[in-house]
């Protein structure tokens, strides 16, 4: 797992890729190198910084040069030793045991046709001397990220967009339309990028730069073939057996070189894959994280901790206890440089702080139960969307007496939070709603009229566009199943614009791969193939995956009530933060600037005060909000981290 970064007919090409690879350290602070070769009437320079995981020693070095071609990669295959030994038999030497190695030889032989072959997460960029080509790639689901700059016909790309930033002197233009879509989502789309020149390399497709100055673009993978493949396979009957998709996918999951450990939150995903590789890694150490008592409390937070010892004890896991007690006010900042865009998912400082910890400890690598919520419908929302269609039924006058009796509730008192409270308000607000809608308002932070109250009255257009894009993904399918269709729209949305996202940044800040055994091209392939019928029985969301892990989990964890990986954002807004909200309300950027309107904040902070509305994690991503745009407009480049 690396940092890539590079330049093609660039102007001072060796210098911007010098800079950029440099802010990249931190992705890998195993090694560094450069690569450059004439591209036409111009240069390619290709960057490389190593976290070395699979073959240690230097013929697992990159930039990788190799017979006339040039590779910088970013990732891991998991299939790597049936690539080589198919390579092999053709006649290939390898020189290593690296993927890189395999990754190389494979363009050679088969070039783009090899990347629907690739099994695992990637992004690289390889270089062709004899016909002076650049190919950009990234893998299918997008779990590593490409990031990529182009003025007239030169190309700049890397890993993170911190350096597309610095690279560019700071120079480059905010797109508004990319933060409107932050605030809906919390997150930016992994569609739109947050600075107007860059866009990112769609999950699953390739760009092609030539020497004279022409690109192609090619696509070799997409989700929506992927769902309807899958609906014709449960229509033939031919359902997957998901116990063993899940377990070949974790073992694969484990090849290293280095240790490995995973996060263990006590959960049924995290739980799942622990037990899974325990039984290939005995003795194989986890990391867990607790709250101080007092903010668990007043989050009515649920107890994990007690289950993830549950999980350690029944598989001889050596557990690693980590409480989140941070300063919030240093790292929201650090956290804000890291994530690149704004981000508001607290779970980003989580992911953080149990990587640092894992790294302190000498652990490299890790396994993370993401992407099972989105992929086998296990979110609230997935039920609380079904829920809906049956309440629609309910007669009107009894719906309007109920959501006026839940809109009287408080969500909170001085000391403690209500959960329940919380979502019955949070259901209300799209129960009565059309489905694309009602799916939108169920994950997102506004619905339509409150965003276009809370943003400068001339983004009222971009409002419109941000909304219709979403409908147009959502609708981009024809499938007859709507938990699939849910689970559709989230693993073309939700998991690479913010879960996937936030991993990979958070992670790579503490020099840690986190790898996602469920984000995986198999596991997909069967998740698609399973109805929504089987997805969620009753009131179980991820009904199929719970069945499998009765083989291997006790019933009290396969069937415990869904835990959270996030934070006590109430505890830290009334408490550590308030000072902070009241600041950016009253004299914040986005407020000075129009971008958001100060009566409109100030409104939900007082709602939030009075504990009759949660604005808690609306205000945490203006917070998120407000110090990315201060670094963002500052002119400074991004390429300094903020002192802790």
């Amino acid at each position: 797992m690396c940092g890539i970064a590079g330049t093609y007919r660039w102007p001072d090409g060796k210098v911007v890729t010098d800079r950029l690879t440099d802010t990249l350290a931190h992705r890998g602070p195993d090694g560094a190198g450069r690569y450059s070769h004439a591209a036409g009437d111009g240069e390619v320079h290709l960057g490389h910084r190593r976290l070395a995981i699979v073959d240690l020693s230097e013929t697992g070095a990159q930039p990788m040069v190799s017979d006339g071609l040039v590779l910088t990669y970013n990732g891991e295959l998991y299939n790597a030793p049936e690539l080589r030994a198919e390579l092999t038999a053709a006649g290939v030497r390898f020189r290593g045991t690296s993927d890189t190695e395999v990754l190389l030889e494979a363009w050679r032989r088969w070039g783009t046709d090899c990347l629907p072959r690739l099994r695992g997460m990637f992004a690289f960029g390889i270089f062709d001397e004899r016909t002076g080509e650049l190919v950009l790639a990234r893998d299918q689901l997008g779990i590593k990220p490409l990031f990529l700059l182009r003025r007239g016909e030169g190309v700049v790309f890397a890993s993170e967009l911190k350096a597309l930033s610095a690279a560019t002197g700071g120079k480059l233009e905010v797109d508004h339309a990319a933060l409107v879509a932050s605030l809906l989502y919390y997150w930016v789309p992994d569609s739109r990028c947050a600075f107007r020149e860059a866009e990112k390399l769609p999950p699953g497709s390739w760009l092609r730069c030539r020497p004279d100055g022409r690109t192609e673009r090619g696509r070799f993978w997409h989700l929506r073939d992927v769902a309807a493949e899958g609906r014709e396979r449960a229509l033939a009957g031919d359902l997957p057996d998901v116990a063993a998709v899940v377990e070949e996918s974790t073992r694969r999951h484990l090849l290293a070189d280095v240790p490995v450990a995973t996060f263990l939150s006590g959960g049924l995903d995290s739980s799942y894959l622990t037990a899974l590789a325990a039984r290939d890694r005995p003795g194989i150490s986890a990391y867990t994280i607790g709250f101080r008592a007092e903010d668990a409390k007043f989050e009515a937070m649920p107890d994990d901790l007690r289950y993830a010892r549950q999980v350690a004890a029944r598989f001889g896991v050596d557990l690693h206890e980590i409480e989140i007690a941070p300063n919030v006010l240093d790292l929201l900042p650090e956290m804000t440089y890291h994530l690149d865009e704004p981000i508001g998912d607290p779970a980003a400082i989580n992911t953080y702080l149990i990587c640092s910890a894992a790294r302190e400890a000498g652990v490299k690598v890790m396994l993370s139960g993401m992407g099972a919520d989105e992929l086998f419908a296990g979110y609230r929302k997935h039920l609380a969307n079904l829920i809906a269609l049956r309440y629609q039924r309910v007669p009107r006058p009894l719906r309007r007496g109920l959501s006026a009796a839940v809109d009287r509730l408080p969500v909170a008192s001085a000391r403690r939070g209500y959960r329940s409270v919380r979502f019955a308000k949070r259901f209300l607000s799209f129960a009565d709603l059309p489905e694309e809608t009602a799916f939108r308002r169920s994950y997102t932070m506004y619905d339509e009229e409150e965003l276009l109250g809370l943003v400068d009255p001339d983004l009222a257009g971009t409002v419109d566009d941000v909304l219709t894009e979403h409908a147009d993904v959502y609708g981009d399918n024809d499938l007859d199943d709507f938990v699939n269709r849910m689970c559709l729209g989230d693993a073309r949305m939700f998991l690479p614009g913010l879960n996937l996202a936030y991993t990979d940044r958070s992670s790579m800040a503490a020099s840690t791969e986190v790898r996602v055994p469920y984000v995986d091209v198999e596991v997909v392939r069967a998740a698609f193939a399973v109805p929504g019928n089987r997805k969620i029985v009753g009131r179980q969301g991820k009904a199929v995956l719970k069945e499998a892990a009765t083989s291997v989990l006790p019933r009290e964890i396969v069937y415990r009530p869904k835990g959270l990986f996030s934070a006590p954002l109430r505890a830290w807004m009334s408490r550590d933060l308030a000072p902070l909200v009241r600041e950016v309300v009253n004299d914040g950027v986005l407020v000075n600037s129009g971008l958001l309107r100060r009566d409109a904040l100030a409104r939900m902070v007082a709602e939030d005060a009075a504990g009759q509305r949660d604005f808690s994690k609306h205000l945490w991503h203006v917070l998120t909000l407000e110090y990315w745009y201060r670094d963002a407009t500052s002119g400074t480049g991004r390429s300094a981290r903020p002192a802790a």
